[in-house]
């Protein structure tokens, strides 16, 4: 028996290939195909399973695309209701995989459908669990993403909190714990960075299955603290119970055409177009842009920041790569959230097409935390703006500086003064370069990058509050 866990670091997302004496199968996969299918015959297997353990959130996965490749079959838990062929399984039905058998167990609380896969070996013992959004290494799914359902959050913990004593922790303590999700992900509050670990260790330190914990308890802790769900969580689950109107490969075919800087100038002039710059820091600060464009880079967590930022998933969109292999990575990564509907690139790579048609750019702003401190202290920074979360914000900031958190940014741009000159931070300089961008495409001219961010700025001699952690702000 081969397991192997597919970990996605822009997504924090975990999916699973299962090997058994020639036959596989796919446990919550990505849109893209390929890599499964090459995994299988590299190994010389057919998929013959693919396995959700609920209806995702925050991507559109891809078990429609895989299912018409392999003819595998699609296998969702109790209460699952689709408008594609699935076979809903019982709880505890079990499923040949060569030599061993995959067992699914209902665990509804994160959503009501959501179910974990138990592999039982060749022995008949139980070393591994995959338990989806319902248990993760530190945390549990959060309940409140189910779409139109009658029950409250309060509801789903209740039924959380009783899947989890009831059908996980009474398991062996050195049974593996194979969660869908890792630190990062915006479907839990405080994961941890590891991406597995024994179910023991888990009863020790996760806060979650404290032994002695109530009911009432446990629905505490678990609804207290949850942020707003991004925009387009709603959206994606939409998608993975109807299935999207096309297929990975048309989107691919599609998003992956180069434009000329002619072509590239007439969609970037259209109200129904956006123009999404996706290289690097390096090389959007220096060359500077098409006028308009957001920049939100590949370097960093592109998806869920597109997801969280662009409002409506069947926005038109046209982007910059540094390279022109760089492409299809593009448009991979806008699709798994489903925003399929990319027209083609900057052909190229980069700008100097653009700039060599003589079309005009923007240019950022940027200054070393060193040389906003001497500006600062001087009294020649008009506003400087801390885009951090405002978690990040209240547990330690530089004293003189506003908090205007990116993931709010489209609900008060218009708060800000096109007349001002502002300086922006965040942590280390990924949000600050995003925010800046879309404060240059509202019309506010004068906007400079602070590099290094909040990393930097504490090395300074700045002026700062007094450190609170953040787990006391939850």
């Amino acid at each position: 028996m081969k397991i192997e866990q597919l970990f996605t670091g822009c997504l924090a997302e975990m999916a699973y290939y299962i090997e058994s004496n020639g036959e596989a199968a796919i446990v919550d996969p990505l849109r893209e195909t390929d890599p499964y299918i090459k995994m299988a015959e590299k190994d010389g297997a057919k998929i013959k399973y693919i396995f959700l353990t609920h209806f995702h959130a925050d991507f559109v996965s891809g078990q429609v695309d895989l299912a018409k490749k392999t003819g595998a079959k699609i296998v969702f838990g109790p209460n699952a209701q689709t408008e594609y062929d699935v076979h809903v399984a019982k709880d505890g039905e079990e499923f040949p995989l060569g030599d061993i058998k995959i067992k699914l167990l209902h665990t509804p609380g994160h959503t009501m459908e959501s179910s974990s896969y138990l592999i039982i070996d060749e022995k008949g013992n139980t070393p591994y669990i995959l338990t989806g959004d319902a248990l993760f290494i530190g945390d549990v799914g959060r309940p409140d993403l189910a779409v139109k359902s009658d029950l409250t959050q309060a509801d789903l913990a209740g039924h959380l909190y009783d899947s989890l004593r009831n059908k996980i922790m009474p398991l062996p303590d050195d049974i593996i714990v194979y969660p869908a999700h890792g630190a990062g992900s915006a479907c839990g509050k405080n994961m941890s960075s590891d991406t597995f670990d024994t179910l023991g260790n888990q009863k020790r330190t996760n806060y979650a299955l404290r032994a002695d914990m109530t009911k009432e308890e446990f629905i505490k802790e678990v609804t207290t603290g949850l942020k707003t769900p991004p925009q387009y969580f709603p959206l994606n689950v939409k998608l993975n119970k109807e299935g999207a109107d096309k297929s990975y490969d048309e989107i691919v075919s599609e998003g992956t055409t180069p434009l000329g800087a002619e072509e590239f100038f007439k969609l970037s002039e259209r109200k129904d177009v956006m123009v999404i710059d996706t290289r690097s820091k390096a090389s959007y600060t220096n060359t500077g842009t098409v006028p308009g464009a957001w920049w939100i880079g590949l370097d960093g967590s592109f998806a869920p920041w597109v997801g969280a930022l662009i409002v409506d998933v069947n926005q038109k969109v046209i982007f910059i790569v540094d390279d022109e292999a760089k492409a299809h990575e593009a448009v991979t990564r806008f699709s798994r959230i489903g925003f399929d509907n990319t027209l083609g690139y900057l052909a190229g790579g980069g700008v100097a097409d653009w700039i060599a048609h003589g079309y005009p750019v923007d240019k950022i702003g940027s200054i070393s935390a060193a040389g906003f401190e001497k500006k600062f202290l001087k009294g020649e920074v008009e506003q400087a703006l801390d885009v951090r979360r405002e978690s990040e914000y209240i547990s330690e900031h530089i004293v003189g500086i506003d908090n205007f958190p990116l993931d709010n940014i489209k609900e008060n741009i218009d708060k800000l003064d096109p007349n001002k000159e502002y300086y922006v931070h965040c942590a280390s300089g990924y949000r600050s370069l995003i925010a800046a961008s879309i404060m240059k495409a509202h019309g506010i001219d004068k906007v400079v990058d602070i590099r290094g961010g909040f990393k930097d700025l504490k090395e300074t001699d700045l002026p700062k509050t007094e450190y609170v952690c953040p787990s006391t702000l939850l």
